[in-house]
């Protein structure tokens, strides 16, 4: 965090107190902005969804201030969960374990398991400790819109609604956490995010990789963030069939204003009513940090759509590539 953002202990504790009275609070993490509340109380996290417009078939994670309070939420802890905690935590990764049985069913979507991760950003840990309970908290927006990583993201969601926020600048990371299940033999990639597969099978060998989004079934979404059409801007995204070369010349899909996201610009581009360049030295952790306000700066103009361009799969690129699917796959008819 920017020592030029902090959080003075007054506001620390009147956020603390906002929480144990069973009311919400926006805090910042390394990934984005979380919309939290007492991960105990089911009253409480009840406004989570009410406030989002979260369909209650999506479960939540819930945040901790140390590693120590895993065991307060999860009955089961194999020794892969371990590994990956002293090796990741705090940071951005969300584990699935079976879950204790003071976990409210509305957290977990009525699945026996509890998605939990330890954030990297003083702040969140901070008010944690505070408040002393875990935060159950989805990112800070409307559901299934693009995720906020400043805290005037978060306004320009709400509004008039926005409830406290603790203010702490632009978030690192950028992109949620990578959320993996360990309820089988090998761990299991459900959804890619800040931490990379590969630096996750450095540690625990080859891991299962989860089928694509898909729409909820009878039980709801296996895990937070599992859904097909997520992380849209108002604008319509459309993907690229696959990344221009260096020298092709990119050009919109048709005659209508279109805005164009790319990782770094294209040789050539012409007709576009707007470009934003998520990374022009093409590093792939300054695109992750971008991404989400990027697309929010492109949807606040008047365009037909979005055309993004590709990205290579391999590290946070797979996170990316995800995001940027689920932003241009078809929406519900009530989104």
């Amino acid at each position: 965090m920017d020592p030029a953002w902090t959080i003075d202990a007054q506001t620390l504790d009147e956020a603390a107190a906002v929480i144990r009275r069973g009311e919400l609070v926006v805090f910042p993490t390394e990934t984005v902005y979380g919309l939290g509340a007492n991960a105990f109380d089911a009253r409480a996290v009840a406004g989570v969804f009410a406030l989002k417009g979260r369909p209650r078939f999506d479960p939540l994670i819930v945040h901790l201030a140390d590693v120590a309070q895993l065991a307060d939420l999860a009955a089961v802890i194999p020794a892969d969960a371990w590994r990956l905690a002293e090796e990741f935590w705090p940071g951005p990764l969300t584990l699935v374990l079976p879950k204790r049985s003071c976990v409210p069913d509305l957290v977990t979507a009525d699945l026996p398991t509890v998605a939990v991760r330890l954030p990297d950003h003083p702040v969140a840990r901070q008010l944690i400790r505070a408040a002393g309970v875990p935060l159950a908290a989805p990112s800070a927006n409307r559901f299934g819109r693009v995720s906020p990583t400043t805290a005037q993201h978060v306004r320009d969601s709400f509004g008039d609604q926005t409830p406290l926020v603790l203010d702490a600048g632009p978030c690192r990371v950028g992109i949620e956490s990578t959320v993996v299940s360990l309820l089988g033999e090998r761990p299991r990639l459900l959804r890619p995010g800040g931490i990379p597969r590969e630096a996750i099978e450095r540690l625990a060998g080859p891991i299962a990789v989860a089928a694509a989004p898909h729409a909820p079934g009878p039980q709801g979404a296996a895990a937070p963030g599992m859904l097909s059409s997520h992380y849209a801007p108002q604008a319509p995204l459309r993907l690229a069939p696959h990344a221009a070369s260096p020298a092709a010349a990119v050009r919109p899909p048709d005659d209508r204003a279109w805005g164009l996201l790319c990782l770094q610009a294209p040789a050539a581009f012409e007709g576009f009513a707007a470009v934003e360049t998520l990374a022009p030295d093409g590093d792939l952790r300054t695109a992750a940090a971008n991404l989400f306000a990027a697309l929010r700066r492109l949807e606040k103009q008047p365009l037909a759509g979005i055309y993004a361009l590709p990205v290579a799969e391999e590290g946070l690129g797979a996170a990316i590539m995800d995001r940027l699917r689920r932003a241009a796959a078809d929406r519900p008819a009530d989104a």
